[in-house]
């Protein structure tokens, strides 16, 4: 994947084929509806389990938990605890396809102006959690000020990662939902396990779309979204809902870190967070709504009624 950058008009392609604003031509139609034209064939579903203490649990096996659809129980086809390898679960066919080991994660770095003074120490903080990933984790790195770069390809060279982090500059306005919608594009065509973790200061100044219709495209992709925010902590300030309904739409967490320590802290936190998630695949169970599917977590034990799922909340299937 070689770099590039996004101008607007580029970007106004992608948000149209997003969104289903089919202005620009009936030639533009036909292709990008062919573009988004799939089944459902295999949900890959992330989550964590913690107690009441909020300690993570661990060493659940396929046999203890139990994963709903609108209420109807699944076959799960794989099963993975943090970065294990995935194994299949015997009686169900193709147990194994698309589940690999370990996490693509996509760090996407705000450069924008808004981000000048502390720009060197984000950079510290981010390296030194690359430098800290799993070694079965994959990375790419991605920036954006007002036009997203995609800094580093998806890899498992950490060395590679680190130097594309060092050639980040800062400057212009500030797209942050704009890169994150092309940034959850690009994750979902990866197969297996996947995560965004975000790097910003808050305010978007620049994008020409919103971040519920981010949040829903990563939520009906299963994509794990992150935010770590320098931002100062404001119940009342736009940032603070907004990342908190975007990360808790998709499975993921906001962290707020104005200084580095706290910065480092949560990329500790997300890195943790991914080594005690479990993940199961499976084919859905036969269902006519073509709407929104609410998916469920379940432990049922008289243990597992104390401990609690963090997940998605579900997917709405593309169109066959």
């Amino acid at each position: 994947m070689k770099w590039m950058k996004f101008t607007l008009y580029s970007l106004l392609i992608v948000i149209a084929c997003t969104c289903g604003l089919w202005c620009f031509s009936p030639l533009l139609f036909a292709q990008s509806n062919a573009t988004f034209k799939s089944a459902v064939d295999l949900v890959v579903l992330n989550f964590t389990v913690v107690d009441r203490h909020g300690k993570y649990v661990c060493d659940l096996r396929p046999e203890s938990i139990r994963v709903l659809e609108d209420g109807i129980p699944q076959s799960i086809a794989s099963f993975a605890e943090g970065n294990q390898s995935p194994f299949g679960v015997p009686g169900t066919i193709g147990s194994s396809e698309g589940a690999f080991p370990g996490t693509s994660v996509f760090l996407l770095f705000d450069t924008s102006n808004m981000m000048y003074t502390t720009f060197a120490y984000a950079e510290d903080a981010i390296a030194n959690f690359i430098r800290g990933v799993d070694k079965n984790d994959a990375m790419a790195l991605y920036s954006f000020s007002r036009n997203l770069v995609r800094q580093a390809p998806l890899t498992h060279n950490r060395t590679s990662v680190l130097a594309a982090l060092r050639q980040t500059v800062a400057g212009d306005d500030t797209a942050l939902y704009n890169g994150l919608l092309l940034t959850v594009r690009d994750a979902a065509k990866v197969p297996g396990r996947k995560t965004i973790i975000v790097f910003s200061n808050g305010p978007d100044n620049a994008s020409a779309i919103g971040p519920d219709d981010v949040g829903s495209l990563a939520r009906d992709a299963g994509i794990p979204i992150y935010v770590i925010s320098t931002a100062q902590l404001d119940a009342q300030a736009v940032p603070h809902r907004v990342f908190g309904q975007l990360t808790t739409l998709t499975g993921g967490q906001a962290y707020w870190a104005k200084t580095w320590q706290k910065q480092v802290d949560a990329f500790n936190r997300i890195r943790e967070d991914l080594d005690n998630s479990y993940t199961v695949t499976y084919y859905p169970t036969a269902n006519p709504n073509t709407g929104f599917r609410k998916i469920d977590v379940e432990i049922p034990s008289d243990v597992g009624k104390k401990l609690r799922v963090r997940a998605r909340a579900g997917y709405r299937p593309r169109s066959s």
